[in-house]
């Protein structure tokens, strides 16, 4: 997916539809001068749903249409006829999305599933017309109920990619070359930093044609979760990522020292992230012989599964996979 065309947060307003009024109607008709009262109520006005569609992968969509305004309801008339409901507007959107209150910061709603449809603003509800207000005591009642007004507001969408594995590390170690290798995905890869500027998915074909999903967000800085580099703005790609494979290179000067600023990162960030599962991955182990192998492990987190692996000549990559889906099925 080009740069230009991956859009993970949108700002919008939105503006539900306001109910119609009641009427406030008699009915006259020839012969019956005095009918009593026949107005009819208010429609209601359209709702605004978020519903979750598999086949978006970015708020694109939104991006150029941030004013979201449904119809409001039509009035109430003679004759007892309610006016007409607002048509409601659905918002398509990735799985994954997370809408927030722009003011408040506070989370409406988290779309998961496709065909999750969920109610972001409520329309007014219809007035109701004067027929509703007879009594024996009150029988021409020259009143009606207003609509109710519709409700408005800002709301922030983020995007938060579902992925089983988020790829972790710093920039060029090796993070897209992996994902280019077990999946169909084609990221873009240079020997320079922040050769990734966006995130990218593959689905990892595992043996018995099961299979599992990988993302490859930009590499993390140390600083990240203060806004350096690019991690603030993608940090939150692996929030629902059921596992982290760590990747640091095998010729880093110190192994185990960037592995915690890595994990120092993800804390800052959100220390929830520390709960999930993790796996180191030593890449471009191809350079390195097996005695150097031996050393290197020796400095290496003592609690976290590790494997030396080159996506180049495909070293450990088979071991891997097998380790990566032990790890997502091992409860």
């Amino acid at each position: 997916m080009s740069i230009t065309n991956f859009v993970d947060y949108v700002k919008i307003y939105c503006r539900s539809g306001k109910g119609g009024g009641g009427s406030v109607h008699f009915r006259r008709e020839k012969f019956i001068p005095k009918g009593g009262p026949d107005g009819g109520n208010g429609g209601r006005g359209g709702h605004i749903f978020l519903r979750g569609n598999n086949q978006i992968w970015t708020l694109l969509n939104l991006k150029y249409k941030r004013h979201i305004i449904a119809e409001s309801g039509g009035s109430g008339t003679g004759a007892l006829c309610s006016g007409s409901d607002g048509q409601d507007i659905i918002i398509d959107v990735p799985l994954g999305t997370v809408a927030k209150n722009a003011e408040t910061q506070e989370v409406i709603c988290e779309i998961t599933n496709h065909g999750e449809q969920v109610m972001l603003m409520q329309g007014g509800r219809g007035g109701l017309g004067n027929w509703n207000f007879r009594t024996a005591t009150l029988q021409t009642p020259r009143f009606a109920q207003p609509g109710e007004p519709e409700q408005e507001g800002y709301v922030i969408l983020e995007l938060k990619i579902l992925a089983d594995i988020g790829l972790v590390g710093f920039p060029n170690a090796g993070k897209s070359t992996l994902l280019s290798v077990v999946s169909a995905a084609k990221p873009k890869i240079a020997d320079y930093a922040f050769t990734t500027l966006v995130p990218n998915i593959g689905i990892v074909e595992y043996r018995d044609s099961k299979s599992f999903v990988m993302a490859d967000i930009p590499g993390i800085i140390e600083g990240a979760h203060e806004g350096k580099g690019l991690g603030l703005r993608f940090l939150r790609h692996i929030e629902r990522n059921s596992m982290l494979l760590f990747m640091i290179p095998c010729d880093s000067d110190d192994i185990n020292k960037q592995y915690k600023i890595l994990i120092n990162e993800l804390k800052m960030f959100n220390p929830e992230l520390l709960d999930k599962k993790r796996v180191l991955a030593i890449t471009k182990s191809d350079l390195i012989d097996d005695e150097l192998m031996r050393e290197i492990k020796k400095g290496l987190p003592k609690k976290v599964p590790h494997i030396f692996i080159s996506a180049q000549t495909g070293l450990g990559i088979t071991q891997l996979k097998d380790l990566l889906w032990k790890q997502l099925n091992n409860e």
